[in-house]
């Protein structure tokens, strides 16, 4: 557990002086501040999802992309199921084995020779790069009540926006939405869980005798027998906050002439190893995180990023490329978060690179679907990189991977077993660092899930898949649990977690 204290150290939190805010983008890659466009304020382009990406296909000279598989049972090109047609490339990039073949021995090794390697091929082939140039943020306390509830316990709550300095492309707007909630009566600075939100509830909260709000979500299946994430959290005395994505960037390829994708690029395409939405909502949190870091209610050291489904993916890229998160709830992430690329089972590299869901990929993410190019054929496995080494760059930070059962709506086509091959594939790296993985040293090969409900938490990687559905509220009290071991976080005497 040193080592966690070490990482702890390392982050410092300072106190807000005001209710404006202005944070330049100074991490997660060294963004800076835009220079100002002396020209014309140019137009965006204002393209169809279809057109952009077509656009993207040709940048790359791709032909033809192989579609992806169908969810749709007895549908003509329907997903694998089968387990033993679900492993055509057996073997996964060694996290722990330098381009030049030398094994990585030590954490010096990993930190200064490995994970740059690794980071590379994430940034250049999977989910692109954040640019050099993003503009600096203004984050405003637009409202701010004290007399508010979450279940029946009084909290402090604050609605945030962010506004992107626009000045080099007036005619594109970002505004990032944030809420901020903490218990009212907390004696000392309470870690936090930045959410991935925008749907349902889990917004501003409720005034006591009000109607409590829907539950937060967005997605089936939950084990409604537990509270609220929300509840849950202030009642062991952690605080919240929710974070919209769409306020950063649009869950669509034709947004992608517009938001902060849009803004840095003035309203053009991007470029192939331009960044995609999960890595524009990963920056989003960041700069979330810069707002957090300067509130004297929050203990800068000891907040989390979580996100379910899509947002899942964007948490567990945030956790990846953002030092300062200190813990992460990765919950039913599937292809493109902590599934096997390299794994034919549910949804697959080709349903990313389809037009459907290729906006959350960086555009070089295409080849690796291409039938028909100047360059050939490309598959999953011609990738450098595949999740487990996603989870390994999270490394030595606390993260758990959690899932559910098909049978409640945590389908199928999200691979669970895969996600828990990746999981067991990352461990050598936490180990190489000091921490603890799930404690399972089986070969990631022939690893097989444990039973549901079963725990994998005594390290610093965590894995465990409950008996609800598309969620993860029904894991929350056992992440909260296990986070509070390694923040030495003491719950207040009320509180029911166990």
């Amino acid at each position: 557990m040193q080592h966690i204290e070490r990482w702890l150290n390392l982050l410092s939190g300072c106190s807000a002086a005001g209710l404006t805010i202005a944070i330049s983008a100074v991490s997660l890659n060294g963004q800076t501040p835009a220079a100002p466009n002396s020209g014309a304020a140019p137009e965006p382009l204002n393209w169809t999802t279809q057109q952009d990406h077509q656009n993207m296909k040709d940048q790359l000279g791709i032909e033809a992309l192989r579609p992806g598989p169908s969810g749709r049972a007895g549908a003509t090109n329907a997903a694998n199921y089968d387990p033993a047609k679900a492993n055509p490339y057996p073997d996964l990039p060694d996290p722990l084995t330098l381009k030049t073949g030398r094994k990585v021995t030590t954490a010096d090794m990993w930190w200064k020779l490995r994970r740059p390697e690794i980071v590379e091929d994430f940034e250049r082939e999977v989910i692109g790069r954040v640019p050099k140039n993003v503009p600096k943020v203004t984050w405003t306390i637009t409202t701010q009540a004290i007399d508010r509830v979450v279940g029946a316990v009084p909290v402090v709550a604050k609605q945030l926006e962010g506004y992107v300095d626009n000045s080099a492309c007036p005619s594109i707007e970002v505004k990032i939405q944030m809420t901020l909630v903490t218990p009212a009566n907390a004696k000392s600075p309470v870690p936090v869980l930045m959410m991935f939100g925008g749907f349902g509830g889990g917004g501003f909260p409720r005034r006591p005798g009000e109607p409590a709000p829907a539950p937060r979500g967005g997605f089936d299946g939950g084990n409604f027998a537990d509270p609220p994430s929300t509840e849950q959290l202030i009642a062991a005395g952690w605080g919240y906050a929710t974070i919209s994505p769409g306020s950063i960037q649009a869950d669509n390829g034709a947004g992608l002439t517009k938001g902060i994708i849009g803004l840095v690029n003035q309203g053009k395409p991007r470029k192939p190893d331009d960044w995609g939405a999960l890595c524009a909502w990963a920056w989003g949190a960041a700069r979330g995180l810069d707002y957090l870091q300067t509130d004297p209610t929050v203990d800068a050291r000891k907040v989390g990023i979580e996100g379910v489904s899509r947002f899942g993916k964007a948490a567990l890229v945030a956790m990846a490329f953002e030092p300062r998160f200190a813990v992460a709830l990765v919950g039913s992430s599937g292809e493109g978060g902590a599934k096997l690329h390299r794994r034919n089972f549910g949804e697959a590299v080709e349903n990313l690179t389809g037009s459907g869901e290729y906006h959350w990929m960086a555009g070089n993410f295409l080849k690796y679907g291409a039938a028909e190019s100047s360059f050939g054929s490309r598959k999953a496995g011609d990738l450098p990189v595949d999740a487990h080494e996603l989870i390994a760059l999270c490394a030595p930070r606390l993260t758990f991977i959690s899932y559910g059962v098909p049978e409640r709506g945590d389908a199928n086509w999200l691979d669970q077993q895969g996600s828990y091959m990746a999981t067991v594939a990352a461990g050598p790296v936490f180990r190489l660092l000091g921490a603890r993985d799930i404690g399972e040293k089986e070969d990631y090969r022939t690893a097989k899930m444990p039973p549901v409900n079963t725990s994998l938490l005594d390290g610093e990687l965590a894995w465990r898949q409950h008996d609800g559905g598309h969620e993860d509220r029904s894991n929350m009290k056992h992440f909260i649990a296990w986070a509070n071991r390694f923040i030495k976080h003491t719950p207040p005497a009320a509180a029911s977690v166990k």
